[in-house]
């Protein structure tokens, strides 16, 4: 019988409707790597994909690449999609207002814009002004605004900076009023807060040491060590920064600054990993206008038994969310002047529904809570006393809060899965809510519903489950389903309007998100049971949450897309190599596939607090259990899986996906009638984090057509 090949190119034989008899990948060496794990000998094949700059690793992802994209654009589904995700894409969509200085600022993308600009205004009926746009600072649209921090009297911006994709940030300064930068320049930020002193003069940033450059890594991939918390003066060098606080003898620990609103303390929180726990420590800077910068930073909390996160104060009084006897959280008073615990005081005690965030606006505490993954927004005194809810627009997220301490005028964003993320005004003062931002959408969301279900999982547990799609869908099983999870670092999945999703539901589409654990929905005991050795409950939940749909006859799994992206992109390719049956297509994104050794790059050493470690050898039996390198099945007939990753991801290292591609495409069935394994890799991009339009447009359009032609979907316009 004669062999069908795919080139590289795509189907050298018999066109698209011609199924290949194999598909021709190219080559990946095997070497001969072996790590011993306590004992056990464990074969690592394709270590040498780890060195994302050596000659060997270009060829191999050049070659993927011809291959994905070569198959990808003889897609017909590819330019119906293109065409209608760039409709629906055009629109402009608004960032959260915020108040500081007497001036409101918000971003914008008018549309199809590559990154969202930053505008002023001198009221909320004020004609905006430009004051930052991001697009004219790389022709492709790949350098991203990321931070925006304006001085309190509302002359300065402080703003940050990523390129291609990158976590590294550099920081700069703007003259709000005239619209120039000046001379500042601070390089080597990463997982920092930025916070202004209130006399302006200059802030509080954390930044690492200048990365020294690895064989094969680059700087953008260098490991990271040595955080410490710095304050700039306007005017200066950042050599002549002075350091505020360090633990040399934590390499691996994360320092950072928060200041409260009126310019008193500074309040140094230390972490480790991507754990909640974490410690905090203060600094009486005094007078507000005149900082003692060399003021002592004395221990408020000094031992690893929970989360503090600053909400505000009222004077000495720091009011604090913690999960401290409370797994659902609430808000303590910690009083300075006598801050021993014994005299720690609730202000909002743990309800049924967690909290998920807290600030003070305008002399009250608002507090943001999740009801079955879905947003409330509560009212209460400083007394601790109930004033009431914000009133929302239905079942949906409210994805961020603003507002001033003495100001009753609060801004907070609603979103839902066919409701665009929309700006509201919040008077305090009186109780009225008036919409700011309203986007428009090239999109009819009457004729969508979403419900909440609840199934039970292989052990018994009740997760809920959003299920979104036309009204008057019929259950016969034909419908094709898209089924995205996360489960993990006490991350809920709430409702959140996506443009790819819309395109999907518009072509019949169900698209369903459990709210699995690992994830923050109910809590630390609903995380801690999606963690370590607990971590098989998150592939049993999302296993479970397909068997729903299907039962049900929401799809049929030869109906059905598992996708999911970073823990996600693991949670996909576990699920993958357990239940290969269970789904049609599969799109595991920028995903944590070598669990052996995750920890090895850049930040990986963080995630051990979700993870565990195979360094330890409890962990690594559980990890090696489930890690999708290790745990292809040879010989067993898959779903068509599309992985995608990006060059310059150094949040979760490129070389995991590209390792499980090349295992997978080695190891799967690749005879008769097999579907590809096909790893499209962006370049110029990191996480996903300031994508350029542009590249969502693409993206998204390759998923949906590679999903579209292995369900039999031929798109029609709505």
């Amino acid at each position: 019988m004669q062999k069908i090949l795919c080139l590289g190119l795509g189907l050298a034989v018999g066109g698209l409707e011609a199924a290949p008899l194999a598909w021709n990948y190219p080559a990946a060496a095997r070497g001969d790597v072996t790590d011993d794990y306590h004992g056990t000998k464990v074969t690592d094949p394709y270590r040498w994909l780890e060195a994302l700059d050596a000659p060997a690793t270009r060829t191999w992802v050049e070659e993927q690449n011809r291959l994905t994209f070569g198959f990808l654009e003889k897609l017909p589904q590819r330019a119906f999609f293109q065409a209608r995700l760039t409709k629906l894409w055009n629109y402009a969509r608004y960032g959260l207002p915020f108040k500081e200085g007497g001036l409101y600022f918000f971003t914008k993308n008018s549309g199809l814009q590559n990154q969202a600009a930053l505008y002023v205004q001198t009221s909320l009926t004020a004609e905006p002004r430009l004051l930052l746009d991001p697009n004219t600072l790389a022709a492709d649209g790949t350098v991203a605004l990321t931070t925006a921090a304006v001085s309190p009297d509302g002359q300065w911006l402080l703003y940050g900076t990523a390129a291609a994709g990158s976590d590294w940030n550099e920081l700069r300064v703007r003259n709000i009023a005239t619209g120039q930068d000046t001379a500042d320049l601070i390089q080597w930020v990463k997982f920092s807060n930025a916070a202004w002193t209130r006399d302006g003069k200059g802030f509080f940033y954390s930044r690492y040491p200048m990365p020294t450059t690895a064989a094969d890594t680059g700087k953008t991939f260098s490991a990271l060590e040595h955080q410490k918390l710095y304050y700039h003066r306007l005017g200066s060098a950042q050599s002549e920064d002075r350091l505020i606080a360090e633990v040399p003898a934590e390499p691996k620990w994360f320092v950072r600054g928060e200041a409260t609103e009126d310019g008193r303390y500074l309040l140094v929180t230390l972490s480790r990993g991507s754990s909640a726990e974490n410690l905090l420590r203060c600094v009486d800077l005094g007078d507000p206008l005149a900082p003692k910068l060399d003021a002592p930073v004395v221990p408020l909390v000094a031992q690893w038994e929970a989360e503090y996160r600053l909400v505000g104060n009222d004077g000495s009084r720091l009011l604090v969310l913690t999960n401290l006897d409370a797994r659902r959280r609430r808000i303590i008073a910690i009083d300075l002047r006598t801050p021993a615990k014994a005299d720690w005081k609730t202000v909002v005690p743990e309800s049924d529904d967690t909290i998920e965030s807290a600030g003070v606006v305008g002399g009250k505490i608002i507090v943001k809570t999740m009801h079955d993954a879905s947003s409330r927004l509560l009212v209460y005194s400083f007394a601790g006393k109930s004033l009431g809810a914000v009133e929302l627009p239905g079942i949906g997220t409210v994805a961020a809060i603003s507002g001033k301490a003495d100001d009753a005028e609060l801004f907070f964003n609603f979103t839902s899965f066919t409701y665009p993320t929309t700006n509201f005004r919040y008077d305090l003062s009186v109780g009225r809510r008036t919409t700011v931002h309203a986007p428009q959408v090239a999109f009819d969301p009457a004729a969508y519903e979403t419900t909440q279900v609840f199934f039970t999982s292989k052990d018994g547990t009740r997760v809920p489950m959003f299920l979104t799609h036309r009204k008057g869908l019929k259950l016969d099983g034909t419908a094709p389903a898209l089924l995205h999870g996360y489960g993990g670092f006490n991350i809920s999945l709430t409702p959140a309007f996506s443009v790819p999703v819309l395109a999907w539901l518009e072509q019949g589409g169900v698209y369903a998100v459990p709210n699995l654990r690992g994830g923050g929905e109910y809590g630390k005991a609903w995380h801690e049971s999606g963690t370590k050795e607990r971590k098989q409950n998150v592939f049993d939940d999302f296993i479970g949450a397909a068997e729903w749909l299907i039962a049900h006859r929401y799809t049929a799994a030869q109906k059905l897309v598992l996708s999911g992206g970073s823990n996600g992109g693991l949670l996909v390719g576990a699920v993958l190599n357990q239940r290969p049956d269970l789904c049609r297509v599969a799109w595991p994104a920028v995903g944590v596939m070598d669990m052996l050794r995750f920890h090895k790059f850049t930040v990986g050493f963080a995630w051990a607090s979700d993870y565990g470690s195979s360094d330890d050898p409890a962990g690594f039996k559980y990890l090696a259990a489930y890690s999708p390198l290790h745990t292809v099945k040879a010989g067993a007939r898959y779903p068509a899986v599309l992985v995608t990753t990006a060059d310059h991801d150094d949040r979760v290292h490129p070389a995991h996906s590209f390792k499980y591609a090349a295992a997978m495409q080695a190891g799967v069935f690749n005879g008769d009638g097999a579907l590809p394994v096909m790893i499209r890799i962006e370049t110029r991009a990191g996480h996903g984090a300031g994508k350029p339009t542009s590249k969502l447009i693409e993206e998204s359009a390759d998923k949906l057509a590679f999903a579209a032609h292995f369900l039999g979907l031929t798109p029609a316009a709505p």
